[in-house]
């Protein structure tokens, strides 16, 4: 018997793939098998067969298990990973395992849901039928279950008339026995319940004009709030649904899921299947299956969905495609959203993207011509947009960060029966924990931050690590009991709401409140119902979410972005306080949005005011442009940490001479905002260059090498292209 060999993609931080024997096998790409890999067994995935392999006979191993004889991992799933691995600069394994559900990369096979059913025994697949002639429906059940030797579903005996009692009867002659049957994995027939929705003229032309192209094309649906966006996207779904295509519909958290899923379930019914990290992982294999089998016809998720095979692509949409939460900050650093239009390249379908706040590449992209622009400029419902307010607290008297002025547009708006949204994006009590006596700071050791005060649980919490210590009663520095809890959170808000509103019932939407399966969807069930009147919450409150008797929306603090030293703030909260806005006034009662800020003059604010998103873009591309950065000149961010700080920055001062040799301008490396988290030092370098070829090209070259250096053995390190947070 002839030897194969075949190369393997291993799931280690390596960027190689590794050659094994498959003694008489012909393996397709795609399928899984269980490698010897030092002394470990690892589940890799085929990639391709070889004439010939660089490794030495004696260390040649032999593929210890095939898993899978068919492939699990489309071609155009597997093309799109390999782009992605060269592009981002991440282990082609790594990568390969990200588009499988976790069972499947821990080399399980699971069963797929199982109905029970019946069986003939030997000896009644012995029994003649004749034997049966005076009991005519033991001898109809007994044709039955001899025309189909592996089993027929109790449901379908059932239904065809034969009793429970009957079934039962056949067992205990011995004649059958009870089993469990996986049922047929048919597709769900395609049927959607048409929309009540008649389209504006805007909407109507969006549609047409995505569902002509045939083939690639890239589309920005830039819509204001409470456009009718995800009607476009039903509509255009039930298009393809009819040609027997499928839908693949990326949403960037998993509190619009639940919003998005009812939706989608009201118009297509049992075709939608649901990916995103809060369901189990028998959950998320069981969506992908379907998705992967072609049973699902629209799926639903957030980033990681991006990797579903889909038999019949039909139509990628990438709603609120300018959220950060599409770009992966650790690990495997990719971006949902550009992937998601490379992959409409690959299997040439229209790639569909959603947003009231674009994201300034995108624009740039539509500017250039690669992407059409499709606006939708008015509300679908013919409400008005609200009115933006600023409302200067300089020299204000604040209550816990309310002014007077606000509490009065509260209670204006509560009095007209409307519900009121304060957004602060900063959760738990307060940021900081002080000693009056002596100016003692509550910090976390492990990262050099600031614990931040959780009142309700009465626990100081590190967000930057998750490590957390019961509240001190007194000072551990002076034994002083005078400790002030410094800053706003949105459970002082709420404190602050509860003691000047006590008749109203307060939701507060944040990480701490929606922990549990479904929160979030119970939370949009109450405020919707008006259980709620007045809404605090972070930034998971604003995004996306249709609160249709919510009057007035305010952001307490708007001025962090003014003094951010990351390039993109500015960006962000622009699109913060537009996407804040959007949720007042989305019904028939006008709306109003207050931004208190010490910063009212801020030329940021006086634009986004007097002209709108647009024209802040337009603003801030000629920014970008003036002083090379993206979406102009492409960087990337190459970071560092170790034990000590001077490893981190060994590390990368070798690699900055050598990239500054190659052309590449490396800046740093300096200590990164967060120097220290989870007990290690951190350092990074910012890289910029001519173009991104030079860039891939230069990085391409390095980091090889840089994997062998011995500075790099005492650092953990990472590149990410196009970083989208500069910490």
């Amino acid at each position: 018997m002839t030897d194969s060999l075949y190369r393997i993609a291993v799931p280690v931080p390596l960027r190689r793939l590794f050659d094994y024997r498959a003694p008489g096998l012909n393996l397709a790409r795609g399928a899984r098998v269980r490698v010897p890999f030092g002394r470990r067994e690892l589940v890799g995935v085929v990639w391709e067969k070889v004439a010939q392999t660089e490794m030495a006979e004696a260390k040649l191993q032999t593929i210890s298990e095939v898993i899978d004889f068919e492939p699990l991992i489309s071609p155009g799933i597997s093309k799109l990973a390999e782009f992605a691995s060269g592009y981002y600069h991440h282990p082609l394994g790594e990568v390969m395992a990200v588009t499988l559900p976790t069972l499947l990369r821990e080399g399980k096979t699971p069963r797929g849901q199982t109905l029970p059913a019946w069986q003939l025994t030997d000896a009644g697949k012995a029994l003649p039928l004749d034997e049966l002639n005076r009991a005519p429906r033991q001898r109809a059940l007994l044709q039955v279950l001899q025309s189909m030797p592996e089993g027929v579903l109790q449901a379908e005996l059932l239904e065809q008339g034969f009793s429970a009692a009957l079934l039962r009867q056949f067992a205990k002659n011995g004649w059958a026995e009870k089993i469990n049957l996986a049922p047929e994995n048919e597709p769900v027939p395609y049927r959607s319940v048409a929309s009540p929705v008649t389209l504006n003229e805007a909407q109507q032309q969006a549609v047409d004009t995505v569902a002509a192209v045939e083939g690639f094309q890239c589309f920005l649906l830039a819509g204001v709030t409470g456009s009718g966006k995800t009607e476009v996207y039903l509509r255009l779904i039930d298009q393809i649904r009819q040609k027997g295509q499928q839908a693949l519909v990326l949403v960037p958290e998993i509190g619009l899921t639940p919003q998005t899923e009812a939706r989608f379930r009201a118009r297509f019914g049992e075709q939608v299947a649901v990916i995103h990290s809060a369901l189990t992982e028998r959950q998320r294999w069981q969506a992908w299956d379907r998705a992967r089998s072609g049973d699902a016809g629209v799926v639903i998720g957030t980033r990681s969905a991006l990797w579903v095979s889909l038999p019949n692509p039909g139509l990628i949409i990438i709603d609120e495609e300018h959220d950060l939460s599409f770009k992966q900050q650790e690990g495997f650093r990719y971006h949902a959203r550009d992937l998601a239009v490379l992959r409409g390249q690959i299997e040439q379908v229209p790639v569909l993207l959603g947003s009231a706040t674009p994201s300034l590449e995108t624009l740039r992209n539509v500017k250039q011509g690669r992407y059409q622009r499709l606006a939708l400029p008015n509300r679908a419902n013919e409400a008005q947009m609200p009115v933006l307010r600023c409302l200067d607290i300089r020299n204000a008297q604040l209550d816990e960060g309310l002014s007077g002025a606000l509490l009065a547009k509260i209670r204006e708006h509560l009095g007209n029966d409307g519900q009121v949204l304060l957004f602060l994006n900063r959760r738990g009590f307060a940021p900081t924990l002080m000693c009056h006596a002596c100016g003692w700071l509550a910090e976390c050791q492990r990262c050099e931050a600031h614990y931040t005060v959780h009142r309700q649980f009465r626990r100081l919490r590190c967000h930057h690590c998750g490590s957390e210590r019961p509240m001190p009663q007194k000072c551990p520095h002076c034994g002083s009991d005078k400790l002030l809890s410094l800053g706003q959170g949105t459970e002082r808000i709420e404190e602050a709401l509860a003691r000047h509103f006590p008749n109203e019932k307060i939701a507060r939407i944040d990480r701490d409140t929606t922990r549990g399966r479904d929160a979030m969807q119970r939370w949009s069930d109450a405020i919707r119902r008006g259980d709620y009147r007045i809404l605090v919450g972070t930034q998971m409150l604003a995004k996306g979410h249709d609160f249709p008797n919510v009057t007035l929306a305010a952001l307490v603090d708007v001025d962090g972005a003014f003094f951010a030293t990351d390039f993109r703030a500015p960006e962000r909260m622009a699109q913060l306080i537009t996407q804040v806005a959007g949720r007042a006034g989305r019904g028939d009662k006008p709306g109003e949005v207050i931004l208190q800020t010490r910063q009212p003059e801020h030329p940021l604010l006086q634009t986004l005011l007097r002209d709108g998103y647009d024209a802040f873009a337009e603003g801030a591309l000629n920014e970008r442009e003036q002083h090379g950065l993206p979406p102009f000149q492409p960087i990337a961010l190459m970071r560092a940490e170790a034990g000590k700080v001077e490893q981190a920055f060994a590390l990368l001062s070798k690699a900055a001479q050598a990239l500054n040799a190659s052309g590449i301008t490396a800046l740093g490396p300096v200590p990164a905002p967060a120097a220290k988290r989870q007990g290690r030092f951190r350092a990074q370098l910012m890289l910029e260059a001519a173009n991104r070829g030079q860039l891939q090209q230069v990085l391409g070259a390095l980091l090889p090498e840089l994997e062998n250096w011995p500075e790099a053995r005492r650092a953990r390190w990472s590149v990410d292209i196009d970083p989208q947070e500069m910490v």
